[in-house]
């Protein structure tokens, strides 16, 4: 058999019955010793550091290829046509996306959907990593975005060092997708009920720390991971269980709360000095105010318990009269989280204290307030039977009423303060503008006549119903939680929203971070943790500001994909607030988890078919190991329709009949006060109102809380 010129028999081609050269003659033999070798395929160029080379084509042997395929001439002619069009494409390639200019589209590209939201250049987005990581807000090994285009690992003193040496390329060769941990080792904690307490499930140790990339790989849903199986990691990690539990083998993997070690920690590891300041603010041409990072220690290593970069701040927003809504929230707050209303006095040296902040719109979110509006406030709070309580003494240090001034609040944000009034509207979601007319705006029309009917939209106070949602609050509550948020620090939470344990553990985890939007991978703001004054939310706003002002939580998620921002704002599965949500969807009802909703309503309405685990279960066996509740609006809907009053006891017994006096002017059949029977009330209880009556034993003295902790006049 002849062969090519180009590819010549190698003349020891091996064979199952013998392993000798096939030629026929000597001829063939002879003649090909006297060609040349044919070229290798590639080229194996060695690189001037250890066990790496670059690889690349070998151009003789194209040619080879050329040349056998099309000829001599022909074929060397298309080899020079066809490298001259790839030089000719990587340059126009080059100069279209290679300079910094337009390494960023801001136009809208046909047929692409949405139009990107990126008004910052890839440098800006390379510092705002460096300033978050290098203030301890990226506390995960999860990589970085290589799109970001880092040049060398940030130094993190958000995660420890890693236990192995791994080998890394010099900078400059590739983006790199990794951090370098400088921080204090961590200690996982088992964490159970010590007898004799067993009771009841111990709190949370001070400090601790939730490991949230733990988390994620119990409970994220892209990877086919339950929320059934999400709680009971949840629970069984936190020693949510009391001891009551059976064999499952070792649970070292299910251990995801750790205690930051301070031995042998150096601060000067995390901030080296004369590093360049990262931003802290925008301005529109992309040039920063530089401030130095923040100085993260270990819990252990701070002079006091409370950390003032890191306040314990619940923030909510309320709009309209004071109902059992934001009661509830209020009551779940003091049920769960550690407030020390155990104890004559707060002992300042054993823990943080967390406060809860009510913030309230005293009007229309259209309007603006009159002088009078924090004393008018306060005035209507007194009056208010769901209020009132709050206001007792025993609260002050914890609970704290504030109202809500969009024109101060949008001045007291830097990035916002000289540019919001030039805007043609505050209230934009998702791309729907609700225009409001000038004179809605003039302080001087809240004593003009009104000629919109109260239940305009630009007249709402709450929604009363389904058809008469208070789109305007709402809009303004996409807002007002990352200006709450950025100026204060803290976690903001939807009013719709019941606490179900303590959050020691998620105030310990440094970053930023909201919860996904049940099977979208898109955030859903309902619970939104923004450290105060950060270099996330100065881009968060400064984009905002040139994306008309939209904080949709869709527009949010567009905000963070298109700047490869995602993992600095983390997008916690929704088993930890929401764990319902999946399931009202359609999806993982072939294993769901307990109890089982298949729709929001259910919470309120719970069906006969299950209506009987609450009384049977109790608030204890609400989706146990979840961090809160999100029953998703349903304003309207009364938590308890046999007691719709605030059930205090005799402490607070003014604003039980003053609520009881305005039922039956409604028309409402009430039984007088003390002679209720056990017939007059609904047989089997829903879901709801087993979780206000318990919150409302525990006010009255009649139960501990979560954690056995009896509440002390």
């Amino acid at each position: 058999m002849s062969s090519s010129i180009y590819y010549p028999s190698t003349g020891h081609t091996k064979s199952r019955s013998t392993q000798l050269p096939l030629f026929s003659s000597a001829f063939p033999e002879k003649l090909t010793r006297r060609r040349p070798p044919t070229p290798p395929p590639f080229l194996r160029i060695p690189l001037p550091f250890p066990r790496r080379v670059l690889v690349v084509p070998n151009p003789l042997r194209v040619h080879h290829l050329f040349v056998a395929r099309f000829g001599v001439i022909p074929g060397t002619i298309l080899l020079l046509f066809a490298s001259v069009s790839l030089l000719l494409t990587v340059f126009a390639f080059g100069k279209r996306y290679g300079s910094k200019e337009k390494q960023w589209p801001t136009t809208r590209i046909p047929f692409m959907g949405d139009p990107p939201t990126l008004v910052f250049k890839r440098d800006d987005l390379q510092r705002i990593w460096d300033w978050e990581i290098a203030s301890g807000h990226y506390p995960s090994r999860r990589p970085i975005p290589e799109q970001v285009g880092l040049a060398k690992p940030p130094r993190n003193p958000g995660v420890p060092p890693r236990k192995t040496n791994k080998f890394k390329a010099p900078p400059g060769i590739h983006p790199t997708t990794e951090s370098d941990g400088v921080g204090a080792q961590r200690v996982y904690l088992d964490i159970q009920s010590r007898p004799p307490n067993v009771a009841y499930p111990p709190r949370p140790v001070p400090g601790s720390v939730a490991d949230l990339d733990s988390v994620m790989d119990h409970c994220d849903f892209s990877e086919n991971k339950y929320v059934r199986d999400c709680l009971e990691v949840l629970r069984v990690g936190a020693g949510l269980d009391n001891g009551d539990r059976v064999r499952r083998g070792e649970m070292d993997d299910w251990k995801y709360i750790f205690m930051e070690q301070p031995e042998g920690y150096n601060v000067s590891l995390s901030a080296p000095a004369g590093a360049d300041s990262p931003i802290t603010a925008l301005a529109n041409d992309g040039d920063p105010n530089t401030s130095p990072p923040i100085e993260q220690h270990p819990y252990a290593a701070l002079p006091e318990p409370c950390d003032p970069e890191n306040p314990r701040l619940f923030h909510m927003f309320w709009t309209g009269p004071f109902t059992d809504k934001p009661y509830m929230a209020l009551l779940s707050f003091l049920f769960t989280q550690n407030t020390g209303l155990h104890l004559d006095e707060f002992p300042l040296t054993s823990a943080c204290r967390p406060q809860f902040w009510l913030w309230i719109n005293p009007g229309p979110a259209a309007a603006v307030p009159n002088p009078n509006a924090v004393r008018d406030m306060f005035d209507g709070l007194k009056d208010n039977p769901w209020a009132a309580p709050f206001l007792h003494p025993r609260f002050h240090d914890v609970i704290h009423f504030k109202m809500w001034n969009t024109t101060e609040q949008l001045d007291g944000v830097p990035e916002l303060a000289d540019e919001w009034r030039h805007l043609d509207t505050l209230f934009n979601s998702g791309g729907h503008v609700v225009n409001v007319p000038a004179q809605k705006k003039d302080s001087s029309s809240a004593s003009a006549e009104k000629k919109e009917d109260d239940d305009d939209v630009l007249n709402r106070l709450g929604s009363k119903s389904a058809s008469s949602y208070d789109r305007l609050s709402v809009i303004l509550s996409d807002m007002a939680r990352f200006v709450l948020c950025h100026r204060f620090g803290g976690i903001y939470l939807d009013a719709d929203t019941i606490f179900l344990r303590d959050w020691e553990e998620l105030w310990g985890w440094k970053g930023a971070f909201a919860y996904r939007w049940s099977r979208l991978p898109k955030y859903n703001t309902a619970v939104l943790k923004l450290n105060k004054q950060s270099a996330l939310g100065t881009f968060l706003f400064r984009t905002a500001l040139q994306n008309n002002l939209d904080f949709h939580p869709m527009t949010i998620s567009r905000y963070t994909k298109d700047a490869y921002l995602e993992p600095l704002l983390l997008r916690l599965p929704d088993a930890l607030f929401d764990s319902a949500w999946l399931n009202t969807e359609d999806f993982q009802r072939d294993r769901p988890p307990q109890p089982y909703l298949t729709d929001f309503s259910e919470f309120f309405d719970t069906p006969a078919s299950s209506s009987g685990a609450p009384m049977a279960l109790g608030a204890e066996g609400f989706y146990k190991g979840a961090y809160s509740y999100h029953f998703h609006n349903y304003w309207w809907k009364p938590f308890d329709p046999a007691r719709n009053w605030p059930d205090l006891g005799e402490r607070f017994i003014s604003g039980e009949r003053q609520a009881r006096a305005t039922l039956r002017a409604s028309g409402a059949h009430l039984k007088p006060e003390g002679e209720e029977r056990v017939s007059d009330d609904k047989r089997d209880l829903d879901w709801s109102t087993v979780l206000k009556r318990t919150f409302e034993a525990y006010i009255r003295g009649e139960r501990p809380n979560m954690y056995g902790e009896w509440i002390r006049w």
